[in-house]
């Protein structure tokens, strides 16, 4: 208690284990949400590349057909003509970076008539057969146009994932900084209201004793009171940057009055700043132009096959084999296998639209996209120059901001402890001691401010020229 009223309950202890920013980071890496959720996306871009490459994996089939035809003879109503085929293909097929397809294996076909009583004639081939296209669909820029989209789509994934690690990093150092500003302003509030009730206590007695008048005492416990209220904001205060650090480290439960996390002051640091000469190398380490660059990739990619799309379809064809042909199948067989009749066929398939308008249309969509996503890289290259500006002139300001608080808090501290002498002497008032003692508190307030904004600005700076991993000797290699 005091002579003013009921003081605020103070917050509850820390826990036991005192908390570092490299821990804090360290806890974040491995259980924060949004970075377990983007490891999600580059395992599926991961995923996609092993598909877009499957297609050229070859593949071993077996078809099975069975096929019978029924018709009614000349002259008759009843009676019925029947041809029954089997049919067996056992094949090796696939297809190469170049577009051609391919087919190794054999087949065997049994077919039975009723002009040869139902027995019919084994005919089995063995052999090769391919289809090249040579218009549309060839070369490996055609074929491979999946694989290159795959590809770009991992390395995309791949730096937005050392986006989200490094937004995510970036926003554990300010939470954490932004902690560690709420502790120093309760304590900044707990100091001011111990110097304003040490104020009214010494007033109170003076007043008993005649030297001062009512009027000093309640002006000092008005303003005591008002302290009050000022650490109970500050104590929220304290409460929820406590929980939003919490969440940025991975954790799930918020407690209201829990313990709270016992954070230890980093390190102070402070970059060589070189706006200009770091901005050739900041494009190379941010993610965000890299994907810039990969997108555009992938767009020229897609004008090159579109234009390929829009030829018309010439494909050579051709088989080269062996044939064998019996009533009994081994007989089949072993003809094929000792090449005693060879087969073969070559022919080509064109196909041409005739307006070409589906194509064209592609091919200019295409065209327009890859220039959107040129013209974006500009932009984005302007406006990361322009925020490593914004983010280096911040830092210059803050520190000038930290030196500018350290000298007005002296000189307000000295000019309070002078007046406090006055007010033993009995040539000033309390309203004026008052005054002095909230300029102090605001004085204080703003240079612990000042200070987290410094680590602020040098974090984000960090963050613009894309160091931060580095900085925090963080490896995303593995």
């Amino acid at each position: 208690m005091w002579a003013g009223g009921v003081r605020a309950q103070p917050l509850p202890a820390a826990e036991p284990a005192r908390l570092t920013l490299k821990q804090a980071i360290v806890q974040a890496l491995d259980h924060n949400k949004s970075i377990k959720v983007e490891g999600f996306t580059r395992s599926i871009a991961r995923a996609g590349m092993l598909e877009a490459r499957g297609r050229f994996e070859p593949a071993l089939t077996f078809a099975r057909t069975y096929t019978e035809d029924q018709e009614a003879a000349p002259g008759s109503s009843s009676a019925l003509q029947r041809e029954k085929t089997d049919d067996y293909r056992l094949a090796l097929e696939g297809l190469t970076p170049w577009g051609m397809t391919y087919e190794f294996g054999g087949s065997t076909q049994h077919q039975r008539t009723a002009f040869n009583w139902m027995g019919g004639d084994y005919t089995t081939f063995g052999g090769v057969s391919l289809t090249q296209p040579l218009l549309r669909g060839f070369g490996f820029g055609s074929s491979l146009y999946r694989v290159r989209l795959a590809r770009a789509d991992r390395s995309i994934s791949e730096w937005g994932f050392r986006q989200t690690v490094m937004t995510t990093v970036t926003r554990v150092v300010i939470g954490y900084s932004d902690l560690l500003l709420a502790h120093e302003n309760l304590q900044i509030a707990r100091r001011t209201r111990d110097l304003v009730a040490g104020l009214a206590t010494s007033n109170a007695r003076r007043f008993k004793a005649g030297s001062l008048s009512e009027s000093d005492v309640i002006q000092a416990r008005a303003q005591a009171a008002q302290r009050e209220e000022a650490i109970l904001v500050a104590e929220r205060a304290v409460r929820d940057a406590d929980n939003a650090l919490r969440q940025l480290l991975g954790e799930s439960r918020f407690s209201l009055k829990g313990p709270l996390l016992d954070i230890e002051p980093p390190e102070p640091s402070e970059p060589i700043v070189a706006a200009e000469e770091e901005l050739s190398a900041a494009l190379a380490r941010r993610p965000d132009y890299q994907g810039a660059l990969l997108d555009a990739t992938k767009q020229r990619a897609t004008v090159s096959y579109e234009r390929n799309q829009l030829l018309p379809q010439l494909d050579l064809v051709g088989s080269y084999g062996y044939v064998g042909r019996d009533q009994e199948f081994s007989t089949s067989r072993r003809q094929v296998t000792e090449q005693e009749n060879r087969a073969y066929s070559v022919g080509v398939v064109v196909r041409v639209p005739l307006t070409f308008a589906e194509g064209r249309g592609r091919v200019q969509a295409a065209r327009f996209r890859t220039k959107r996503a040129e013209m974006d890289i500009e932009r984005l290259a302007q406006e990361i120059a322009l925020s490593i500006t914004r983010a280096a002139g911040q830092i210059d300001t803050t520190r000038q901001r930290v030196t500018a608080t350290e000298i007005a808090y002296e000189l307000a501290s000295q000019a309070l402890a002078g007046e406090l002498k006055k007010l033993q002497a009995g040539t000033t008032t309390t309203f004026v001691v008052l005054n002095l003692q909230t300029t102090l508190a605001t004085i204080e307030t703003n240079r612990a401010r000042a200070k987290a904004d410094h680590r602020r600005a040098i974090t984000l700076y960090e963050q613009e020229i894309g160091v931060t991993l580095t900085r925090h000797n963080i490896d995303l290699a593995h």
